[in-house]
């Protein structure tokens, strides 16, 4: 299975996650790999076309892109192809700083790890700067 990561967050996040995620895997019936959108489908890349292309019932999406869950058409091809969405919602329209982000992830990284290999997709869940935990959408 995949992890995304979306090019509304650093690259090198998707890198440095997948190297951390390397020695976890071994406990996990299916491997994690966690990668970047931007680097895989290009910069740009519009989600009507990289959506598709991703495993159907497979592969998970973390972003900060919440018009992904409130464009109709969107949500349904998440829907359709049966994708795992994480929405890390920002406290203000200029998104989460790296650190933040960073530390946003980390905190939540073992339930994201455990919906990501036990849930059947498609699911949405958010997580805001006050969650304590993942919400289910």
């Amino acid at each position: 299975m995949i992890i995304y990561i979306d090019e509304n967050l650093a690259p090198l996040l998707s890198e440095g996650f997948n190297l951390l995620q390397k020695p976890l895997n071994f406990g996990l019936k299916e491997p994690i790999e966690v990668r970047s959108i931007k680097k895989v489908f290009g910069q740009g890349a519009l989600d009507e076309d990289w959506i598709p292309k991703l495993d159907k019932g497979k592969d998970c999406v973390i972003t900060q892109d919440y018009n992904i869950n409130r464009i109709r058409e969107q949500r349904q091809l998440c829907e359709q192809y049966q994708v795992g969405m994480f929405y890390f919602r920002p406290p203000s329209k200029t998104g989460y700083t790296y650190w933040d982000m960073l530390k946003m992830l980390v905190k939540h990284w073992p339930e994201i790890i455990k919906k990501a290999s036990k849930e059947k997709r498609p699911f949405a869940y958010k997580v805001t700067s006050k969650s304590s935990k993942l919400e289910d959408i």
